[in-house]
């Protein structure tokens, strides 16, 4: 295979591709349809030349017998007459118009034999543009069923590739939204253990927080002591020795 033979089939092949791509199957089957139709209308207007050209041969036939009967009256009146040349003229015409009958006759048979060869040619061809027709329908259903499908088809796989896009969004605005979630978290924790120092608080140094602690301490014990001496339970030296060093405390 030359080069030239080559190149000439890839174009082929790439023009076929083409024309796939571009061409509708219903276009293609009503174009044939209408094609059909235009045969069909050919072979009756066939049909009626034919039966034309019949129907005129049948009057030529009825004109020439209805002469041919008139000369044969002349002849017999001519012969009443005593006039035997004008009989035999008569009758020599009507000979010619009986043969001139005879081919007229014959070409009427044959236009017989076209007209019902053409007539049984249309039914036949009728016959089967009916069928193509409803074969044409039925399968330009079945095309525009499947373009559907296909177009639908279609549209759920964008649907699902956009959604796996949106998925993926989702699922990084979640992390991300956890991970903000647990670093509040551990910042909560690290201010409340005083491992980070609160900028909105007030600002206290270590000795400050002991003494702040041990005042504490001590404001608890002795609430606790004075409730286990309500109590009964409490040494009253112990809750004495308490109240005198508040009162001290107070003077």
């Amino acid at each position: 295979m030359s080069v030239f033979q080559r190149l000439s089939m890839i174009f082929k092949s790439k023009a076929n591709k083409a024309m796939d791509s571009v061409e509708d199957p219903r276009e293609t089957l009503d174009y044939s349809y209408q094609k059909q139709l235009e045969l069909l209308q050919k072979v009756r207007r066939g049909v009626a030349d034919v039966a034309t050209s019949r129907k005129r041969v049948e009057l030529q036939i009825q004109q020439l017998e209805q002469q041919s009967d008139k000369l044969q009256n002349q002849g017999r009146a001519a012969l009443e007459q005593g006039r035997e040349d004008l009989a035999r003229e008569a009758l020599t015409r009507r000979s010619g118009l009986d043969s001139q009958i005879t081919g007229l006759r014959e070409q009427h048979a044959n236009l017989q034999n076209e007209e019902q060869k053409l007539t049984t040619a249309a039914q036949r061809l009728q016959a089967k543009v009916d069928a193509f027709r409803t074969r044409k329908e039925t399968i330009k259903a079945n095309y525009t069923a499947a373009q559907a499908q296909s177009q639908i088809g279609e549209a759920f796989s964008g649907i699902s590739e956009e959604m796996g896009d949106v998925g993926m969004a989702v699922q990084r605005a979640e992390d991300k939204t956890a991970q903000m979630q647990a670093r509040a978290g551990a910042v909560d924790e690290l201010l409340a253990s005083g491992a980070l120092d609160d900028v909105t608080g007030e600002s206290r140094d270590d000795i400050q927080a002991e003494l702040d602690r041990m005042a504490s301490t001590t404001g608890v014990d002795a609430e606790l002591e004075r409730m286990k001496s309500e109590l009964g339970q409490g040494d009253a030296s112990t809750t004495r020795q308490i109240e005198g060093g508040n009162t001290k405390e107070g003077s």
